[in-house]
């Protein structure tokens, strides 16, 4: 993708009306990615029932919103698998700036650990190829049985839809429960956006009312519109 680290955010990098990764009851696409010990291991390796794939990185205010509730499901559920895959900086700034190599990347990545991450880090390549073979989103959520299906998604992670999705598909049901976008409380947006530095905060703003208006409304609506299909748990694809 051109361009696909950029330096100032902009909401017309990413096609809001349309999410393009895997769907429900399709092969979830295999990585080799790195590990936060700079050790190459494959997406798709995991031991749970399940894997909870969510796209994320430290300046992503939703995603850094998230976290705390996503702690609390590897908790809750201790036979799914958690990992975090670390895509590009979703709002860069002059203290966390667009990732220029893997390496920095993966220290981005090294201090998401530090910051208490309880989930397995994965990050993806400098050039974003699972990333963008995943939707290319900047806060996605996948849950994939043991056969690599996927059997749940969304386009933005909402922690009481994905607990609610692996609530159903542990007791043999088809996940189709919907996940509505819920926004960030404004606290957690604004402590990420200062820990990025300068540019992030003013990037983000810009942008918000199409945010807004793209996930809040329109999205939220078309998705109470729509009647979600699942698949069997175990399902193969």
């Amino acid at each position: 993708m051109k361009n696909y680290n950029y330096d100032e955010f902009s909401s017309n990098t990413y096609d809001l009306d349309n999410f393009y990764g895997p769907e429900v009851g399709k092969k979830a696409p295999n990585f080799s990615l790195s590990n936060i010990a700079s050790e190459v291991v494959n997406l798709l390796d995991f031991t749970g029932e399940f894997l909870v794939l969510e796209l994320g990185s430290i300046t992503c205010p939703l995603f850094q919103g998230r976290r705390e509730g996503m702690s609390d499901l590897v908790g809750l559920f201790p036979n799914v698998s958690f990992s975090v895959l670390y895509v590009r900086e979703a709002h860069p700034g002059s203290n966390i700036p667009s990732h220029k190599s893997l390496e920095g990347k993966i220290s981005c990545a090294r201090n998401l650990n530090k910051d208490g991450e309880k989930r397995s880090i994965l990050i993806d390549d400098i050039n974003g190829s699972a990333h963008n073979g995943y939707g290319g989103y900047p806060n996605a959520v996948f849950i994939i049985n043991r056969n690599g299906c996927v059997v749940f998604r969304s386009d933005w992670n909402s922690v009481p839809a994905t607990k609610a999705a692996l609530t159903r598909l542990l007791s043999g049901k088809p996940a189709n429960n919907k996940s509505y976008f819920l926004p960030v409380k404004p606290t957690i947006a604004i402590k990420t956006l200062k820990r990025s530095g300068k540019g992030a905060a003013k990037d983000f703003f810009m942008g918000l009312p199409t945010l807004i208006w793209k996930n809040v409304i329109k999205r939220n609506v078309l998705l109470f519109l729509n009647v979600e299909k699942g698949i069997p748990p175990d399902a193969k694809c």
